[in-house]
């Protein structure tokens, strides 16, 4: 009986290998009986002895393809072929040889580990197989060690992980380490059989270094012209760390000029831009003084005992002298002058002068676009405004100049200032009647009734405001039928003098009223009062103003043929005077009572 055979893998002999025996208990040895074999590798890999049942394999085999072979074995009546007893089956399994060195995973790891990490802190942990039999003695049995990479890492026997054996490691000193990881079998006995395998590491950056200014000192020079914003250099703090831990932020801690400059951050190059904050003036300061912080916005706390992460540098900077062009006293002038003054009356002046230390004389003109019709003139050497032509302040109060100031020693440095002059008032005008008063009186009318009230007007516009006053003319104030009453808040009455007025004696009455101011010199004038006579209902509304017709032989009234003569006589004077008396004849009414041309003047000319 048998069931198992066993046979070492790798056979080198030069002879079959000899497998094991058959046999059984019917073979009396005397060569009536034949032994069968039939299954894995049958008649090729293994073969029989058909007389002895001896087995042997005729190459050799590897276990790690195949590691177990079922085969079936028969004894036969070799005369017949019959079987003597059933057939057997049995199993010849390959014994392992250390005969395959441990493979790792991968042929090359990387992995990463922060600087400064403490002894034994995890980066990577490698892998090695072994295709031999782990259940037959230490053929697949791996141990790990470390040939190169000490004393930096270490590599534990039996997991394959890798840790930091050093403390301290600086990345900035050393970032790139090269590790070579041993797996051997046989449990690192001596003939055992290893593999190697590379890991790389990288040791990755934390903020350990703090900013350096690689010298305490810088100096820059700006014009004094230079506008705010402008850049005037730039300074650099080296930081050995790298990425964010690298990243600086600059600041001006003290000294004279921190309102004045500004300093920036380029996140491109990590350098502070020096810029200007305010205007600059050479006159006023040449040089200052500067404190620049540069520090690490992301600091780890764990560091923080290295020292602190920033530093600093003074930072002189130099203003340079610029040729500037005047500069006016003020902004803006405003000069005052009354509307009667004489031409070439001083008004007021404008200073300037140059603000370079070499203190350029200064001319002044006035821009004449600003003043076409050359009002005003300068003193091109003091700067005297004065008049060069007469004002009124009715025609305009305000004006509105320019003066440009200029170098002498280089015309093309010049400025200019707005020069705003208010003509002041004085009493060059004469009040006058807001409109032209025309009126009428009923011819029952009785004595100091108000037929008319006057208003008067003044382009003047004296401080305490307009006084009017009212009078009839000294001429026809004796003998007249209308009184003026003035009324003292500057406007007057007509009132009637008498009871009763009778048209056919006097029709139209003409009162000259005196208007006068109250201002120095008091200005006056004379106006006239149209008062028609007219008659009235008995509610005093007017119903007609013309005289009845006194009837002539010819149908026309004597009244009627005086007027048309009359307006003849005018219009004829008119047409043949020269154009220089017209106005003395332009006031001349024309009246016929029998049309009522005094109701409209303008129509006795139409009809002439």
């Amino acid at each position: 009986m048998w069931n198992q055979f066993f046979l070492l893998e790798e056979y080198t002999g030069s002879d079959y290998q000899y497998v094991g025996k058959l046999h059984s208990d019917q073979d009396r040895g005397d060569g009536s009986l034949k032994y069968i074999l039939s299954g894995d590798g049958a008649g090729d890999l293994f073969i029989i002895n058909e007389n002895t049942g001896d087995i042997q394999a005729t190459k050799r085999l590897d276990r790690e393809e195949k590691p177990v072979y079922i085969l079936r074995a028969q004894a036969v009546n070799r005369k017949t072929g019959r079987p003597v007893e059933p057939e057997s089956e049995f199993i010849i399994k390959i014994h392992d040889i250390n005969d395959n060195e441990p493979i790792f995973t991968k042929e090359v790891y990387t992995a990463t580990v922060p600087e400064m990490a403490d002894v034994g802190t995890f980066v990577v942990q490698v892998t090695a197989t072994d295709a031999d039999d782990p259940t037959y003695g230490n053929s697949a049995k791996v141990v790990y060690s470390i040939l190169q990479g000490q004393p930096y890492f270490s590599v534990e026997s039996e997991t394959g992980i890798i840790k930091t054996a050093l403390l301290n490691m600086d990345r900035e000193n050393r970032e790139q380490y090269q590790v070579v990881i041993q797996a051997k079998d046989m449990g690192g006995q001596m003939g055992g059989l290893s593999g190697t395998t590379a890991v790389n590491i990288t040791l990755t950056d934390v903020n350990d270094n703090p900013p350096r200014f690689p010298q305490s000192t810088y100096q820059f020079k700006t014009p004094e012209s230079a506008p705010p914003g402008t850049p005037i250099g730039r300074i650099k703090a080296s930081d050995a760390d790298v990425g964010e831990n690298a990243q600086i932020e600059y600041s001006i801690m003290d000294g004279e000029g921190q309102d004045v400059f500004n300093v920036i951050t380029d996140q491109e190059t990590q350098e502070g831009i020096i810029t200007v904050k305010k205007l600059l003036d050479f006159e006023k300061k040449k040089v200052y003084t500067l404190k620049v912080e540069a520090s690490n916005p992301h600091v780890e706390p764990r560091f923080l005992y290295l020292g602190p992460f920033k530093d600093s540098a003074t930072v002189r900077i130099v203003v340079e002298d610029i040729d500037e062009p005047p500069v006016f006293s003020k902004l803006a002038y405003v000069l005052q002058i009354r509307e009667d003054a004489q031409i070439n009356t001083t008004i007021g002046s404008v200073t300037a002068q140059d603000p370079d230390a070499a203190r350029n004389p200064v001319k002044y003109s006035v821009d004449r676009h600003t003043d076409m019709d050359r009002i005003f003139n300068i003193d091109s050497g003091n700067g005297s405004i004065f008049t060069s032509k007469l004002l009124d302040r009715e025609t305009l109060l305000w004006h509105n100049i320019t003066v440009i100031a200029t170098e002498i020693n280089n015309p093309k440095q010049s400025s200019r200032v707005p020069l705003y002059i208010k003509v002041l008032d004085v009493n060059d005008n004469a009040p006058e009647f807001a409109e032209f008063y025309e009126t009428f009186v009923c011819e029952k009318a009785k004595a100091d009734q108000l037929i008319q009230t006057l208003h008067a007007v003044d382009k003047d516009d004296p401080y305490s405001g307009h006084q009017f006053s009212f009078s009839l003319a000294p001429e026809a104030a004796s003998g007249s039928n209308f009184t003026v009453q003035d009324n003292k808040d500057n406007t007057a009455g007509i009132l009637t003098r008498k009871n009763g007025y009778n048209r056919h004696e006097m029709s139209t009455y003409l009162l000259p009223v005196v208007i006068s101011d109250n201002d120095y010199p008091v200005q006056s004038s004379t106006g006239t009062v149209t008062v028609r006579v007219c008659a009235c209902d008995h509610h005093g509304n007017m119903q007609s103003c013309h005289a009845e017709a006194l009837i002539h032989p010819t149908g026309l009234s004597t009244g009627a043929l005086v007027a048309i003569l009359l307006c003849i006589v005018i219009l004829l004077g008119k047409l043949l005077l020269p154009a220089s008396y017209l106005p003395l004849v332009r006031g001349t009414h024309c009246y016929c009572d029998t049309l009522d041309f005094s109701a409209s003047p303008s129509k006795a000319y139409s009809l002439i």
